[in-house]
């Protein structure tokens, strides 16, 4: 006996009327729906790609600027330290931190006080010189 032939087509349940059916609710789903949800999955991994990508790209940004002030920082404390009052020009020297390869320059001004300079340290990347990292403004003094 096959197919619940043993009860009357009346008495067998609605699913069980026709020999293999499956009920609705058990059928799955359909060749649209499984397009459309992988369609939305594609996009949120696309979207998150991209994000993972400006994250790593803004972190290798501030990396770089990051390097670059301690790099001024420990050029204006080494022009402290010396204690010698450069007169107003330009000088430039490389200041690598890390791997970055950098070229830190160095503006002086006169003040006023003949006793103060005014220094400006610019770094800029070495490959790069019209791109400046970090711009550190300080003051040089003979003075004990």
């Amino acid at each position: 006996m096959r197919c619940n032939d043993a009860l009357p087509a009346r008495r067998r349940p609605v699913h069980a009327r026709r020999c293999g059916a499956r009920p609705a609710r058990e059928r799955g789903f359909t060749l649209v729906e499984v397009l459309v949800a992988l369609a939305i999955v594609g996009i949120a991994l696309a979207a998150a790609v991209r994000a993972a990508g400006m994250i790593a790209q803004n972190n290798a940004a501030l990396r770089a600027r990051s390097l670059a002030l301690v790099a001024a920082e420990n050029q204006l404390a080494e022009l402290r330290l010396q204690r010698v009052m450069p007169g107003a020009g330009v000088q430039r020297a490389p200041c690598n931190q890390g791997r970055l390869q950098m070229v830190c320059e160095e503006v002086f001004t006169n003040s006023p006080n003949g006793s103060i300079r005014q220094v400006a340290i610019v770094v800029h990347p070495a490959a790069d010189p019209d791109r400046t990292l970090v711009r550190l403004n300080g003051f040089l003094t003979a003075l004990p």
